[in-house]
């Protein structure tokens, strides 16, 4: 998927090495009393807890802030790990906004990490614009990583009501992603990467999020450059789609079909046009219906690197948003919750809790894991921002 040449001859030595002898052996946690919640009422908000628990405990660098791409960092594999930094974040910021008021202690805790995320650049491995300001750390050569990084940077100041990380979002898309538009046969659009060989390559994982970031920032800003920007970038989208107006890429991924849903929400909610409203439902219902996205009924596994394992988590909490959005079709807005729920008890069959706190959610979530069996932070991540998810979507 995704960069998966980037840097290859490193890559390649850090895959040898981490087969040697000497690289230090993982060591589960000790079980304590399992977690056994219900699945109905406060059930879904301990297993939120339990999730995330298990999230922070095993895949968080708690003295950077950032997370590890699979257990205490078993397998190595850290150093290049950006972009899913933003989703992994987004289930903290989504349990801090759940507990701050019931957990505070914790709550406080979480915004430890959210300033240590922010002061270690989210993990970026380009170093080469760290002079140029806050924002300057965050800089990338791939374009969507600048963006999904930008959408949790807002998410942060929404969860702590504290400008300065929405304030650096605004920083980067103005000076690093918007600086790299330009005007395709099909519209105005961002390329993947500042590369010669990507000039022409506007795909919709950069494409996505960026239409979102754009909206989120005229929502918080107010400034109307923002919106035209996530107009032009949403019609894009549109004229990419699949012929039959519910896909937005094929193969339909679950995190593109997620950013451009919330980016036509948002649009709803700034323009008044009831066509992005219904364009989010017909594309979210695809998410959770559509045989590219799905398998026996339930959201898919989508691959097991770094990259492919998170993708549901950049789906899940923007389903939810248009679940409680009281402007959603109330059909649609039905079936998606229904689907979070099926999704959510499904997981919750395939949790082996007896094995607390190394309980973690597969790739695939009708499958259970193995006690003896590792997944990448990615798979958890998507399972615990679900389980946040339907804890939120259910308190209201």
């Amino acid at each position: 998927m995704k960069k998966i040449y980037l840097l290859l001859a490193t890559a390649c030595i850090a895959l040898l090495s981490s087969c040697g002898g000497d690289k230090e052996k993982y060591q589960p946690d000790t079980p304590s009393k399992p977690v056994t919640p219900s699945i109905t009422g406060d059930g879904w908000a301990a297993l939120a807890d339990s999730t995330t628990y298990v999230l922070v405990n095993s895949y968080l660098d708690k003295t950077r802030g950032t997370f590890w791409g699979s257990v205490r960092n078993a397998f190595n594999n850290t150093e290049y790990l950006y972009w899913q930094q933003a989703y992994a974040m987004d289930v903290l910021t989504a349990s801090y906004q759940r507990i701050k008021s019931s957990n505070p202690s914790l709550a406080a805790e979480y915004a430890t990490y959210f300033q240590k995320f922010y002061a270690n650049g989210a993990n970026n491995y380009n170093r080469s614009h760290k002079d140029e300001g806050e924002y300057g750390r965050f800089f990338n050569d791939w374009t969507d990583d600048m963006a999904w990084i930008g959408l949790t940077l807002i998410h942060i100041s929404e969860a702590l009501e504290e400008d300065k990380y929405a304030d650096t979002a605004k920083d980067i898309f103005d000076k690093y992603i918007w600086t790299r538009s330009t005007r395709s046969d099909k519209g105005v659009c961002l390329p993947w990467t500042n590369h010669k060989e990507d000039e022409h390559n506007f795909n919709a994982c950069t494409n996505t999020p960026a239409c979102l970031l754009a909206a989120k920032l005229c929502e918080k800003y107010g400034d109307g450059k923002y919106l035209n920007i996530a107009e032009s970038l949403f019609e894009f989208n549109v004229k990419n789609m699949n012929a039959d107006g519910q896909r937005v890429e094929d193969p339909a991924l679950t995190y593109t079909q997620g950013t451009f849903a919330e980016g036509a929400r948002i649009l709803y909610h700034l323009t008044g046009s009831k066509s992005y409203m219904q364009k989010a439902a017909t594309v979210l219902t695809y998410a959770f219906t559509g045989n590219a996205c799905t398998h026996n009924g339930i959201l898919r596994h989508e691959g097991t690197n770094d990259d492919q394992s998170i993708f549901k988590a950049g789906l899940i909490p923007y389903a939810v948003n248009f679940v409680l959005d009281p402007a959603a079709d109330s059909h649609s807005a039905a079936s998606i919750r229904e689907k979070l729920l099926q999704n959510a008890r499904t997981l919750n069959k395939s949790l082996l809790k007896s094995s607390f706190p190394n309980m973690y959610c597969n790739y695939y979530w009708g499958d259970v894991l193995a006690p003896s069996d590792l997944v990448s932070m990615g798979a958890h991540a998507s399972g615990a921002a679900l389980m946040e998810g339907v804890a939120r979507m259910t308190a209201k």
